[in-house]
């Protein structure tokens, strides 16, 4: 009996582990960017890209914020979103390259582009590798701010 319920606990972790995984293995972060800026086209939407790893707690904090913190409703009113997955920094290095996203500063890391593709704000110091202290109410005065101020740019 103990070794059923190891074997159900050992599930149990694998499967919560599997739908808490915010970036996605197999998505193509050109195409989802592609499609993001011809929706927001339409609507003159600007795209959040947030480049993270599955194995980051604070890609994970910020994540959480982003669905269902304070950020949550800030974000999902005035923005389209895009995740791309930088593995353990071997994928999709040169999506970030191409925004000016320097990745070595720290992950997650955002970008926020103009419906025209033009980049609106870039976090280039690392000013979200600590989501995890920032906590809740700390990330979501950050994107207050930063979104404040891209969409002023837009």
């Amino acid at each position: 009996m103990k070794i059923l319920h190891s074997l159900l606990m050992v599930f149990f972790a694998v499967t919560v582990g599997a739908v808490e995984n915010p970036y996605s293995e197999t998505a193509d972060p050109r195409l989802e960017i592609r499609q993001a800026l011809t929706q927001a086209a339409t609507s003159n939407t600007p795209i959040i890209v947030v480049f993270g790893g599955n194995w980051c707690g604070d890609c994970k904090m910020l994540d959480s914020a982003m669905q269902i913190g304070a950020s949550a409703l800030l974000l999902s009113r005035d923005f389209k979103l895009v995740k791309v997955n930088v593995g353990h920094f071997d994928k999709n290095l040169d999506v970030a390259q191409s925004y000016g996203v320097p990745l070595d500063k720290g992950i997650p890391a955002v970008v926020i582009l103009s419906a025209k593709n033009e980049v609106l704000y870039v976090t280039r110091e690392g000013e979200l590798a600590d989501a995890r202290k920032m906590g809740d109410k700390g990330i979501y005065e950050f994107l207050k701010r930063v979104t404040a101020a891209a969409l002023a740019k837009k």
